[in-house]
């Protein structure tokens, strides 16, 4: 035998084909609960099936100065559901004779400038008529309180141009809603508050339902205990109210509770105000000039099926909806004052049955904070909800909160590695410990010219979810490969080719890619002339990207590399970056701060140029670009080789496939093994290679490579400290130990042990810096509504471990790493979770 319960859900589930059922409202009631106990619900909610109340309940308070509560009758600010109410008047007068919704606007309003507007087209918005809040916002100062008849005034004097000719678009318009409430008191002879309350709250019987602006000529005193909208800021509730635009009504400032709404929307079954046949037009989907129709009437939008009429309001604090399924006869009323909407959505969710995900928040207490700003660290604490960060100061845990305790120690945005190839190891090892053991969370790839599809990107993530997020360039070498074929590299690229590749690219701009970035030291773009590239560039320019370089030389052609970029930044008018700048010929080490110099004057010749750097005095690359005039064979560059662009005898041989045995090895102890000189076993090993690689054209593990010591210690140091250089890696998964120590090394040895500069500056470097210089708006800086993008480490004692002995050995100091919102490194270990994402280009308006 069924309990009492069952039978009742039982009788509602068998109606929860048309009506809301018990298990919804319950679903409704628990959710609405969990999102008040954490900030996201102050409000009020009534659900009903044929008008009798089947859930209705108030959360929270109507005015933060006096806390007072709220109930289910206080009169919250309906934003933009008043234009129902306004429509509805439009429609009594219509029926008293005293306008018709086809009479022109300049009828009643002698001063307005457009002679083809309709009242109807007011009501439809299909007027064509500009947003009233962008031209008070530029015409009227900020202690002028805008007002109907001001708007009027203002509208005939600027004559503003019509976003389209009356009647072919639609386009939602609030300046159409406050003309209206213009006509109704001219036509009617009174003054708005004074016709509602006539034809509107008094035949209905509405208590809690009035019109409130600013500056009032009659102040309705015993009404004017309405709801105040506030909004959360960091923990504090801020008041969120009627601002200088308030003094106008018609789009908004009619005020409701959520009972009289449902008696109100009961009404409108019973044609209590108009007739019927003049309601159904209210009710029916615009049409436009071209016989296409649009889903709005007067006041209401409308559903496909036009069985479900509905509208939201959203101004200052106050968010809200009402539903009315006209079929079912369902209602669904929410009013909110603490700037939030959260609850719109998931309540519409519920009813429609589909699967709900409540916010989750966490957060981190007791901290240092690093914002990524460059500003002094603060004691705060952090709060994010799903993956977003959402407060920041002082705060208080909710019950049951997830909560880190910080300890003291520092928080920072989490590490972006603009110039990285760890992407290669993450197919095998998606948790990227390389990479989050230091601290980042974001890398860049695409570089040194050599980059995969953004589709390719795209269906990577669909199939191996990975820890940490990732945006890319689009590589100049990949696209001369896919256009000229690899075997044709060696030579400038035709027009037609070129062409091509201007096509290819501005495709993979569209799809999110951040820019360009050329490999012009390597063979594979060597061949590339500057006007080459330059047309690439402009294609970036043309689709809002950017430009990342290994320059066409670090060594003897460097004034040319650089004189290369600055031209590509001074004709396109794109950032341009300098990719791990360096300086690598030794009889110019030292003149760093003359390189300084000249890019400093290119930036204030209005040219962003900016530059990358990792802090090592030894790089990473192929044998073959110790050979800048590409003649391997030649014993006298050979020679100049091991005298002027790298030490032998520091170097190290990371892998050679044609004999293994070698890596690991310096470049002179491979020599005194082979019995030659340095020289020779330079233009040896890169014959061998050339062979091996003929010989197995499928080979893809990468056949040689090679730790070069060619940098000086205070060249480096004085790149690092140039206020437009952020910090990157060039790092990979195996190989030279920047790929596990860059972060943690500048931290531990540069900022606490050297003190070359502050941890601020340092952890700017890291994260804003590299997000600026990037394009990336959104993460690389602790501010509300950025991701959550997190790193906590102790900075009296993180240090990087790996070296050339051991390049893979973990850094230590980083306690706990967040990415999205999600812990993804903790314990010296990854957690497991892979909330990872692929980053794309962001629009300016973005």
């Amino acid at each position: 035998m069924r309990s009492f319960l069952s039978l009742v859900l039982f009788f509602y589930s068998y109606m929860s084909f048309s009506q809301l059922n018990v298990q919804q409202v319950e679903k409704v009631n628990s959710m609405l609960t969990q999102l008040h106990s954490q900030a996201m619900f102050n409000g009020v909610v009534l659900m009903a099936n044929e008008g009798e109340p089947i859930y209705e309940k108030a959360f929270g308070i109507g005015n933060i100065q006096t806390n007072e509560a709220l109930t289910l009758n206080s009169s919250f600010n309906l934003a933009s559901i008043s234009k129902q109410f306004v429509a509805m008047m439009s429609m009594i007068l219509k029926e008293q004779g005293k306008i018709q919704f086809d009479d022109k606007v300049k009828k009643y309003i002698s001063t307005f400038p457009y002679d083809k507007i309709t009242i109807r087209q007011l009501l439809t918005h299909t007027s064509g008529l500009p947003e009233y809040f962008d031209l008070a916002t530029r015409y009227n100062n900020t202690l002028d309180t805008l007002n109907n008849e001001k708007l009027v005034n203002l509208i005939a004097n600027l004559k503003p141009e019509l976003e389209f000719e009356p009647g072919n678009q639609w386009e939602y318009c609030n300046t159409g809603y406050v003309i209206l409430a213009t006509i109704i008191e001219k036509a009617s002879g009174m003054d708005i508050e004074d016709f509602f309350d006539k034809y509107i709250t008094q035949p209905l019987h509405l208590t809690d339902t009035f019109v409130y602006y600013l500056n009032m000529k009659s102040p309705l005193s015993n009404k004017t205990r309405r709801v105040y909208g506030f909004q959360r800021q960091n923990g504090k509730n801020k008041p969120n109210d009627l601002m200088r635009f308030d003094g106008v009504v018609g789009d908004g400032n009619i005020y409701s509770s959520a009972k009289d709404l449902l008696i109100w929307e009961q009404a409108l079954y019973k044609a209590q105000l108009v007739s019927k046949a003049t309601l159904q037009e209210a009710f029916r989907p615009v049409k436009l000039k071209n016989g296409q129709t649009y889903n709005y009437g007067f006041g209401w939008e409308i559903d496909k099926n036009e069985k479900v009429l509905s509208h939201t309001g959203s101004w200052v604090g106050f968010e809200n909806y009402i539903e009315r399924n006209i079929e079912s006869k369902t209602t669904i009323i929410i009013l909110s004052n603490s700037t939030n909407d959260t609850a719109i959505d998931l309540i519409n969710s519920i009813v429609s049955n589909q699967k709900v995900k409540i916010p989750q928040t966490q957060i981190i207490k007791n901290i240092q904070l690093i914002d990524g700003t460059g500003t002094v660290a603060r004691k705060a604490d952090v709060r994010f909800i799903d993956d977003k960060i959402w407060e920041i100061g002082d705060l208080n845990a909710f019950e049951n909160e997830p909560n880190t305790d910080g300890k003291g120690l520092v928080l920072a945005p989490g590490f972006i590695d603009s110039h990285s190839h760890h992407f290669s190891g993450l197919n095998k090892v998606p948790e990227a410990i390389p990479a989050v053991s230091q601290g980042i969370t974001t890398i860049v790839i695409g570089q040194d010219g050599g980059s995969y599809p953004m589709d390719t990107l795209k269906k990577f993530f669909k199939k191996r979810p990975i820890a940490i997020n990732i945006a890319s360039y689009t590589g100049h070498s990949t696209l001369r490969s896919e256009v000229m074929g690899a075997k044709s590299l060696y030579r400038t690229a035709k027009e037609s080719e070129v062409e091509q590749m201007k096509t290819i690219l501005k495709k993979e701009l569209e799809k999110g890619s951040l820019g360009l970035a050329t490999g012009l030291e390597y063979e594979s773009a060597f061949f590339s002339n500057r006007d080459e590239v330059l047309q690439l560039a402009q294609v970036v320019a043309e689709n809002d990207g950017r430009y990342m370089s290994h320059i066409r030389s670090e060594d003897i052609n460097l004034d040319d590399a650089i004189d290369e970029i600055i031209e590509i930044g001074r004709e396109t008018k794109i950032p341009v970056q300098i990719s791990h700048i360096k300086i690598a010929k030794k009889d110019q080490w030292g003149k760093s701060p003359e390189l300084l110099v000249r890019l400093q004057k290119a930036r204030a010749e209005g040219i962003n140029i900016t530059a990358d750097c990792y802090p090592y005095d030894f790089w990473n690359s192929t044998l073959r670009v110790l050979f800048p005039n590409r003649d391997y064979t030649n014993l006298s560059s050979a020679e100049f080789a091991v005298n002027q662009l790298f030490d032998p005898e520091k170097s190290v041989l990371v892998r050679f496939a044609p004999n293994k045995s070698y890596a690991g090895k310096t470049i002179t102890a491979i020599a005194h093994e082979r019995g030659e000189k340095p020289a020779q076993t330079l233009m040896n090993l890169i014959a061998i290679a050339a062979e091996f690689e003929e010989k197995n054209p499928d080979y893809n593990e990468g056949i040689e490579a090679v730790m070069g010591k060619s940098m000086d210690e205070t060249d480096v140091s004085n790149f690092l400290l140039w206020p437009h250089t952020n910090i990157c890696s060039d790092g990979s998964p195996s190989g030279h130990p920047r790929g596990h120590g860059t972060f943690t090394r500048i931290l531990g040895r540069y900022v606490r042990e050297q003190k070359l500069m502050s941890l601020e500056t340092a952890i700017y470097k890291m994260t804003g810096l590299s997000a600026e210089n990037l394009g990336i708006n959104d993460r690389g800086i602790i501010s509300v509504g950025n991701y959550a993008d997190l790193v906590l480490f102790n900075p009296e004692t993180i240090i990087d471990k790996a070296d050339i002995n051991n390049g893979k050995a973990l850094s230590i100091g980083i306690e706990k790493v967040w990415v999205n919102g999600q812990v993804v490194y903790q314990n010296q270990k990854s957690t497991g979770n892979y909330p990872g994402v692929l980053i794309k280009k962001q629009s300016k308006d973005e």
